[in-house]
Protein backbone atom coordinates (compact mmCIF):
# COMPACT_ATOMS: atom_id res chain seq x y z
CA UNK A 1 0.00 0.00 0.00
CA UNK A 2 3.05 2.43 0.78
CA UNK A 3 4.13 1.91 -2.60
CA UNK A 4 0.91 2.41 -4.15
CA UNK A 5 -0.96 -0.49 -4.80
CA UNK A 6 -4.66 -0.13 -4.70
CA UNK A 7 -5.45 -3.53 -4.62
CA UNK A 8 -3.62 -3.89 -1.23
CA UNK A 9 -4.89 0.02 -0.35
CA UNK A 10 -8.44 -2.18 -0.78
CA UNK A 11 -7.39 -5.70 1.13
CA UNK A 12 -6.22 -3.21 4.03
CA UNK A 13 -9.96 -1.44 4.40
CA UNK A 14 -11.09 -4.92 4.27
CA UNK A 15 -9.00 -5.63 7.26
CA UNK A 16 -10.20 -2.65 8.97
CA UNK A 17 -13.83 -3.13 8.52
CA UNK A 18 -13.73 -7.01 10.06
CA UNK A 19 -11.04 -5.95 13.28
CA UNK A 20 -8.23 -8.00 11.56
CA UNK A 21 -6.14 -9.36 14.69
CA UNK A 22 -3.44 -8.00 12.88
CA UNK A 23 -4.58 -4.54 12.45
CA UNK A 24 -2.47 -2.95 15.30
CA UNK A 25 0.77 -3.49 14.16
CA UNK A 26 -0.34 -2.67 10.44
CA UNK A 27 -1.76 0.45 11.81
CA UNK A 28 0.98 1.25 14.04
CA UNK A 29 2.98 1.85 10.95
CA UNK A 30 0.54 3.45 9.15
CA UNK A 31 0.33 6.16 11.55
CA UNK A 32 3.87 7.05 10.83
CA UNK A 33 3.05 8.19 7.44
CA UNK A 34 -0.14 9.26 7.79
CA UNK A 35 0.72 12.69 6.10
CA UNK A 36 -1.38 16.09 6.10
CA UNK A 37 -4.15 15.49 4.47
CA UNK A 38 -7.45 17.90 4.27
CA UNK A 39 -10.12 15.49 6.08
CA UNK A 40 -13.03 17.27 4.82
CA UNK A 41 -16.43 15.95 6.58
CA UNK A 42 -20.00 15.85 4.25
CA UNK A 43 -22.75 15.60 6.50
CA UNK A 44 -26.88 16.53 6.55
CA UNK A 45 -30.33 14.52 6.53
CA UNK A 46 -31.30 11.48 4.11
CA UNK A 47 -32.14 13.01 0.50
CA UNK A 48 -30.04 16.47 0.92
CA UNK A 49 -27.96 15.46 -1.99
CA UNK A 50 -24.55 14.46 0.00
CA UNK A 51 -23.36 11.94 -2.57
CA UNK A 52 -24.04 14.70 -5.39
CA UNK A 53 -22.00 17.52 -4.23
CA UNK A 54 -19.65 15.03 -3.05
CA UNK A 55 -19.27 13.86 -6.62
CA UNK A 56 -19.05 17.22 -7.66
CA UNK A 57 -16.28 18.36 -5.37
CA UNK A 58 -14.03 15.41 -6.22
CA UNK A 59 -14.14 16.14 -9.84
CA UNK A 60 -12.98 20.49 -9.12
CA UNK A 61 -10.44 19.05 -6.82
CA UNK A 62 -9.18 16.75 -9.76
CA UNK A 63 -8.80 19.61 -12.02
CA UNK A 64 -6.80 21.21 -9.14
CA UNK A 65 -4.48 17.99 -9.31
CA UNK A 66 -4.85 16.77 -5.83
CA UNK A 67 -5.29 13.25 -4.66
CA UNK A 68 -8.76 12.49 -3.93
CA UNK A 69 -9.86 9.89 -1.07
CA UNK A 70 -13.48 9.34 -0.30
CA UNK A 71 -14.75 7.53 2.55
CA UNK A 72 -18.86 6.81 1.97
CA UNK A 73 -21.10 5.47 5.03
CA UNK A 74 -23.90 3.84 4.13
CA UNK A 75 -26.36 1.90 5.70
CA UNK A 76 -25.37 -1.73 6.80
CA UNK A 77 -27.24 -4.89 5.17
CA UNK A 78 -29.09 -6.68 7.89
CA UNK A 79 -27.44 -9.80 6.17
CA UNK A 80 -23.85 -9.21 5.15
CA UNK A 81 -23.01 -6.32 7.30
CA UNK A 82 -21.69 -4.49 4.19
CA UNK A 83 -22.78 -0.78 2.82
CA UNK A 84 -25.94 -1.38 1.27
CA UNK A 85 -25.13 0.71 -1.88
CA UNK A 86 -21.97 -0.24 -2.96
CA UNK A 87 -19.76 2.56 -4.10
CA UNK A 88 -21.49 5.04 -4.80
CA UNK A 89 -23.54 4.97 -8.06
CA UNK A 90 -23.24 9.02 -8.48
CA UNK A 91 -19.79 8.72 -7.91
CA UNK A 92 -18.75 5.99 -10.90
CA UNK A 93 -17.51 8.74 -13.29
CA UNK A 94 -14.08 8.89 -11.01
CA UNK A 95 -13.94 4.90 -11.04
CA UNK A 96 -11.59 4.60 -13.62
CA UNK A 97 -9.12 7.36 -12.06
CA UNK A 98 -6.31 6.72 -10.72
CA UNK A 99 -6.01 9.54 -8.40
CA UNK A 100 -9.13 8.91 -7.19
CA UNK A 101 -10.34 5.69 -4.37
CA UNK A 102 -13.74 5.60 -3.32
CA UNK A 103 -15.09 2.93 -0.78
CA UNK A 104 -18.20 2.74 1.17
CA UNK A 105 -18.24 1.31 4.43
CA UNK A 106 -21.87 -0.24 6.18
CA UNK A 107 -22.54 1.82 9.29
CA UNK A 108 -23.22 -1.38 11.25
CA UNK A 109 -25.31 0.13 13.79
CA UNK A 110 -23.65 3.52 14.51
CA UNK A 111 -25.59 6.34 15.80
CA UNK A 112 -23.12 8.81 15.31
CA UNK A 113 -22.91 9.15 11.05
CA UNK A 114 -19.91 7.32 11.02
CA UNK A 115 -18.53 3.51 10.97
CA UNK A 116 -16.03 1.90 13.79
CA UNK A 117 -13.69 2.01 10.45
CA UNK A 118 -13.91 5.48 9.05
CA UNK A 119 -10.91 7.23 11.26
CA UNK A 120 -8.72 4.09 10.49
CA UNK A 121 -9.69 4.09 6.84
CA UNK A 122 -9.12 7.80 6.50
CA UNK A 123 -5.62 7.21 8.17
CA UNK A 124 -4.94 4.42 5.68
CA UNK A 125 -5.57 7.17 2.59
CA UNK A 126 -3.09 9.79 4.05
CA UNK A 127 -0.64 7.19 4.16
CA UNK A 128 -1.36 6.54 0.78
CA UNK A 129 -0.36 9.49 -0.25
CA UNK A 130 -4.01 11.52 -0.93
CA UNK A 131 -4.67 14.77 0.22
CA UNK A 132 -7.97 15.18 0.20
CA UNK A 133 -10.41 12.83 2.49
CA UNK A 134 -13.85 13.46 1.75
CA UNK A 135 -16.25 11.51 4.21
CA UNK A 136 -19.87 11.59 3.65
CA UNK A 137 -21.68 10.31 6.60
CA UNK A 138 -25.12 8.12 6.62
CA UNK A 139 -27.14 10.76 7.54
CA UNK A 140 -28.88 10.32 10.58
CA UNK A 141 -29.98 13.65 11.86
CA UNK A 142 -29.64 14.80 14.98
CA UNK A 143 -27.55 12.04 16.36
CA UNK A 144 -24.75 13.00 13.41
CA UNK A 145 -22.15 14.47 15.60
CA UNK A 146 -19.09 12.10 14.91
CA UNK A 147 -17.82 13.75 12.30
CA UNK A 148 -16.44 16.39 14.14
CA UNK A 149 -13.80 14.23 15.84
CA UNK A 150 -12.39 13.28 12.44
CA UNK A 151 -12.96 16.33 9.79
CA UNK A 152 -10.67 19.11 9.72
CA UNK A 153 -13.67 21.01 8.10
CA UNK A 154 -17.46 20.54 8.02
CA UNK A 155 -19.98 20.90 5.51
CA UNK A 156 -23.55 20.99 6.70
CA UNK A 157 -25.96 20.07 3.72
CA UNK A 158 -29.53 20.65 4.16
CA UNK A 159 -32.14 21.68 1.99
CA UNK A 160 -35.59 24.07 1.46
CA UNK A 161 -37.79 21.53 2.73
CA UNK A 162 -35.08 20.43 6.20
CA UNK A 163 -37.72 21.68 8.66
CA UNK A 164 -37.83 23.96 11.93
CA UNK A 165 -34.30 25.67 12.11
CA UNK A 166 -35.11 26.18 15.55
CA UNK A 167 -35.14 22.10 15.69
CA UNK A 168 -31.69 22.15 13.30
CA UNK A 169 -30.31 24.08 15.96
CA UNK A 170 -31.21 22.09 18.86
CA UNK A 171 -29.60 18.82 17.10
CA UNK A 172 -26.44 20.64 17.74
CA UNK A 173 -25.64 21.40 14.20
CA UNK A 174 -24.98 25.04 14.66
CA UNK A 175 -22.21 23.35 16.74
CA UNK A 176 -20.58 21.13 14.05
CA UNK A 177 -20.77 23.05 11.28
CA UNK A 178 -18.03 25.04 9.66
CA UNK A 179 -20.29 26.12 6.37
CA UNK A 180 -23.58 25.40 5.97
CA UNK A 181 -24.83 24.96 2.42
CA UNK A 182 -28.42 25.09 1.33
CA UNK A 183 -28.77 22.85 -1.54
CA UNK A 184 -31.62 22.19 -4.31
CA UNK A 185 -31.49 26.26 -3.92
CA UNK A 186 -34.32 26.81 -6.68
CA UNK A 187 -36.69 25.52 -4.64
CA UNK A 188 -38.99 27.50 -3.05
CA UNK A 189 -37.85 28.64 0.77
CA UNK A 190 -34.60 28.44 0.16
CA UNK A 191 -33.84 32.40 0.54
CA UNK A 192 -35.54 32.04 3.70
CA UNK A 193 -33.90 29.10 5.19
CA UNK A 194 -30.37 30.78 4.12
CA UNK A 195 -31.88 33.73 5.86
CA UNK A 196 -32.71 31.82 9.16
CA UNK A 197 -29.50 30.30 9.21
CA UNK A 198 -27.66 33.15 8.87
CA UNK A 199 -29.74 35.21 11.87
CA UNK A 200 -29.13 31.56 14.25
CA UNK A 201 -25.06 32.06 13.37
CA UNK A 202 -25.34 35.69 14.23
CA UNK A 203 -26.99 34.85 17.07
CA UNK A 204 -24.44 31.96 18.21
CA UNK A 205 -21.67 33.97 17.55
CA UNK A 206 -18.15 33.63 15.36
CA UNK A 207 -15.69 30.77 16.01
CA UNK A 208 -12.73 33.13 16.82
CA UNK A 209 -12.78 35.10 13.65
CA UNK A 210 -14.33 32.79 11.41
CA UNK A 211 -17.41 33.82 9.84
CA UNK A 212 -19.48 30.54 9.63
CA UNK A 213 -20.66 31.24 5.49
CA UNK A 214 -24.02 30.12 4.29
CA UNK A 215 -23.95 29.16 0.83
CA UNK A 216 -26.86 28.48 -1.90
CA UNK A 217 -25.92 25.40 -4.15
CA UNK A 218 -27.60 23.15 -7.35
CA UNK A 219 -25.07 20.06 -6.29
CA UNK A 220 -27.26 18.40 -9.41
CA UNK A 221 -26.19 21.24 -11.26
CA UNK A 222 -22.91 22.37 -10.28
CA UNK A 223 -24.02 25.65 -9.26
CA UNK A 224 -22.61 27.22 -6.15
CA UNK A 225 -19.69 24.30 -6.23
CA UNK A 226 -16.52 26.39 -7.01
CA UNK A 227 -17.52 28.89 -4.24
CA UNK A 228 -17.79 25.95 -1.66
CA UNK A 229 -14.67 24.43 -2.50
CA UNK A 230 -13.20 28.07 -2.11
CA UNK A 231 -14.87 28.63 1.43
CA UNK A 232 -13.24 25.03 2.12
CA UNK A 233 -9.66 26.02 1.20
CA UNK A 234 -9.87 29.16 3.60
CA UNK A 235 -11.54 27.42 5.96
CA UNK A 236 -8.04 25.15 6.38
CA UNK A 237 -6.23 28.53 6.14
CA UNK A 238 -8.15 29.98 8.73
CA UNK A 239 -7.41 26.74 10.65
CA UNK A 240 -3.06 26.68 9.58
CA UNK A 241 -3.02 30.08 10.98
CA UNK A 242 -4.77 29.40 14.48
CA UNK A 243 -2.28 26.56 14.42
CA UNK A 244 0.47 28.95 14.09
CA UNK A 245 -1.03 31.47 17.32
CA UNK A 246 -1.47 28.26 19.32
CA UNK A 247 2.25 27.71 17.96
CA UNK A 248 3.22 31.18 19.10
CA UNK A 249 1.28 31.15 22.53
CA UNK A 250 2.99 28.26 23.67
CA UNK A 251 6.52 29.30 23.02
CA UNK A 252 5.59 32.01 25.13
CA UNK A 253 4.11 30.55 27.87
CA UNK A 254 7.62 28.00 27.79
CA UNK A 255 9.83 30.70 27.74
CA UNK A 256 8.48 32.48 30.29
CA UNK A 257 8.34 29.48 32.49
CA UNK A 258 12.15 29.67 32.18
CA UNK A 259 12.57 33.06 33.01
CA UNK A 260 10.31 32.82 35.73
CA UNK A 261 12.20 29.70 37.16
CA UNK A 262 15.19 31.87 36.93
CA UNK A 263 13.99 34.93 38.57
CA UNK A 264 12.52 32.66 41.56
CA UNK A 265 15.59 31.11 42.34
CA UNK A 266 17.63 34.95 42.55
CA UNK A 267 15.10 36.94 44.58
CA UNK A 268 11.95 36.50 47.03
CA UNK A 269 9.36 38.41 45.72
CA UNK A 270 8.13 39.73 48.41
CA UNK A 271 11.91 41.14 48.99
CA UNK A 272 12.42 43.25 46.16
CA UNK A 273 12.47 47.16 47.04
CA UNK A 274 12.98 47.99 42.96
CA UNK A 275 11.58 44.78 40.89
CA UNK A 276 12.50 46.38 37.66
CA UNK A 277 16.11 46.52 38.34
CA UNK A 278 16.25 43.56 40.00
CA UNK A 279 14.61 41.87 36.90
CA UNK A 280 17.40 43.64 34.93
CA UNK A 281 19.83 42.72 36.79
CA UNK A 282 18.95 38.76 36.73
CA UNK A 283 18.03 38.79 33.19
CA UNK A 284 21.95 39.42 32.60
CA UNK A 285 22.82 36.02 35.02
CA UNK A 286 20.15 33.46 32.90
CA UNK A 287 21.83 31.32 30.78
CA UNK A 288 20.26 32.60 27.27
CA UNK A 289 22.60 30.05 25.34
CA UNK A 290 20.42 26.98 26.06
CA UNK A 291 17.47 29.21 24.07
CA UNK A 292 19.80 29.79 21.15
CA UNK A 293 20.16 33.55 21.78
CA UNK A 294 24.16 35.05 22.78
CA UNK A 295 23.79 36.81 26.08
CA UNK A 296 25.53 39.79 24.38
CA UNK A 297 23.11 40.52 21.96
CA UNK A 298 20.21 43.17 21.83
CA UNK A 299 16.77 41.37 21.24
CA UNK A 300 16.15 43.17 18.14
CA UNK A 301 19.57 41.46 16.46
CA UNK A 302 18.53 37.86 17.60
CA UNK A 303 18.20 35.62 13.99
CA UNK A 304 14.73 35.42 12.74
CA UNK A 305 14.39 31.44 13.86
CA UNK A 306 14.92 33.04 17.16
CA UNK A 307 12.37 35.80 17.48
CA UNK A 308 9.65 33.60 15.54
CA UNK A 309 8.91 29.94 17.20
CA UNK A 310 8.60 27.01 14.48
CA UNK A 311 5.20 25.53 13.51
CA UNK A 312 4.02 22.94 16.28
CA UNK A 313 1.27 20.43 15.29
CA UNK A 314 -1.43 21.30 16.98
CA UNK A 315 -5.15 19.71 15.78
CA UNK A 316 -8.24 21.85 15.97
Amino acid sequence: MLRGDRLALARLISLIENRSSELLPIMARVQQRSGNAHVIGVTGPPGSGKSTLVDQVITLYRQKGFKVGVVAIDPSSPFSGGAVLGDRIRMQDHAGDEGVFIRSLGSRGSRGGLSRATRDVVRLYGAFGMQKILVETVGVGQTELDIMEVADTTIVLLTPESGDTIQTMKAGILEIADLFVVNKADREGADRLQMELRSLVEIGGSDQGWDLPVLLAQASRGIGIRELVDLVEDHRTYLRSQQRKEGDQTFREETLEIVLDELRKKIKIGRVENPYQAASEILKEIPWPRLGVSTHRPRSSWPRSNRRPGKRSVRR
